[in-house]
């Protein structure tokens, strides 16, 4: 895998099950520690590709230490937990955790798990590109349109005859459609 992981539970032996576990699966950095705080000392410090906290601990509980590590990095996250109730699974997903492993922990049902939440943080993070990529387009086609449109009505040009004459621009003066479209809409 290759991987580098933040392991926190506040009892030592199943860090060390866990742990034993995540090197068999072929993490090469397994980060560990005991509180939820020291968790988001770790994360913020060290970058790993993903982590997995308790959700019951001393202090900074597995859930709230989650939430301030998503708010600097987009890393899939799982919650290590004995039981479960509604309220915890409702904070849980506010706060972008990918799954919830359950104790005792068994070696085959964590390498499916981290599978899953790497794909899952993979495709939210290239759909918010090409959403930011889309959201582009458009600001760069509203700026076309309006310099297209003074073109219009400065030079009484058809749609297409203003169109074509910022094109011929573009590829005149080696610029893109935007760069003439900003251009003109300068020059107003």
């Amino acid at each position: 895998m290759g991987k580098s992981i933040l392991i926190c539970d506040d009892e030592p032996l199943i860090r060390t099950s866990l742990k034993s576990m995540l090197t068999d699966l072929g993490f090469d950095e397994i980060l560990e520690c005991g509180d939820g705080a020291k968790a988001v000392e770790l994360a913020l410090g060290c970058f790993p590709d993903m982590a997995i906290l308790d959700v019951a601990m001393p202090g900074m509980d597995g859930i709230t230490a989650a939430d301030e590590i998503r708010k600097k990095l987009k890393i899939p996250i799982m919650l290590l937990t004995s039981v479960c109730d509604a309220a915890t699974v409702k904070r849980a997903s506010a706060c972008g955790i990918a799954a919830f492993l359950t104790k005792p922990l068994r070696q085959q049902d964590l390498l499916p798990a981290i599978e899953l939440a790497l794909h899952h943080v993979e495709e939210v993070e290239n759909l918010k590109e090409k959403i930011d990529d889309l959201r582009e387009l458009i600001e760069n086609r509203k700026v076309i349109e309006k310099a297209k449109g003074v073109l219009m009505e400065k030079n009484r040009f058809s749609e297409a005859d203003a169109y074509r004459l910022m094109q011929k621009s573009a590829m005149d003066t080696r610029k893109t459609l935007l760069q003439v479209a900003t251009k003109i809409l300068s020059d107003v």
